[in-house]
This record gives C-alpha cells, structure tokens and sequence, in this order.
C-alpha cells in the first residue's frame, strides 16, 4: 500500500465514521480518532459485503457506500458503548 493509498484510507474512514455517527441517535462519548478508526475497518467490511453480494466494487457504488455507513453506524454504537465516560467532576 502507498502513502497515497493510507492517506486515502484515513479520508475515507473519517468520511465513513462521521456518516455512521450521525446515523446513530444520541452523543456518542468517543474521540475522534475512534471514529476514523471504526470508518476504516467498516469500509473495509462493507466493501467486504458488497463483494460477497456480488455488486462492483470498482469506483463509487451506492450500494457498497450503503453497507460501510451501516456498519460503521453498528461499530460506533457498539464502540460508544463500551468506551469509558469521562466524569465531569475531579474529585
């Protein structure tokens, strides 16, 4: 993978893990380095999916967008979950 393909990725991913944050309702309490980092494994797993359902691939495909925002919406749901909140108070 070239440095333009990593930079790509990262892009993707913060594009991917914004739209799946914003489909899940509510604040999610996770950085957002998190979010760039569940985007880029959902648009892998969603081109995953998109392939295995036998659409393209290649270029932009509504379908294959559709299932990378899906799961990226389920990761950050599961991932704000389980992330720890910060507590307003130092005591």
């Amino acid at each position: 993978m070239t440095i333009g393909g990593i930079i790509t990725a990262i892009i993707f991913g913060a594009i991917i893990g914004a739209l799946g944050r914003l489909v899940v309702p509510g604040k999610q309490h996770m950085p957002i380095w998190l979010t760039v980092v569940v985007g880029i494994v959902a648009a892998f797993i969603g081109t995953g999916l998109a392939h295995l359902f036998g659409l393209k691939t290649e270029g932009w495909n509504f379908w294959e967008t559709l299932f990378q925002v899906a799961v990226a919406a389920i990761g950050v749901y599961l991932v704000a979950a389980f992330w720890p909140k910060r507590s307003g108070s130092n005591y």
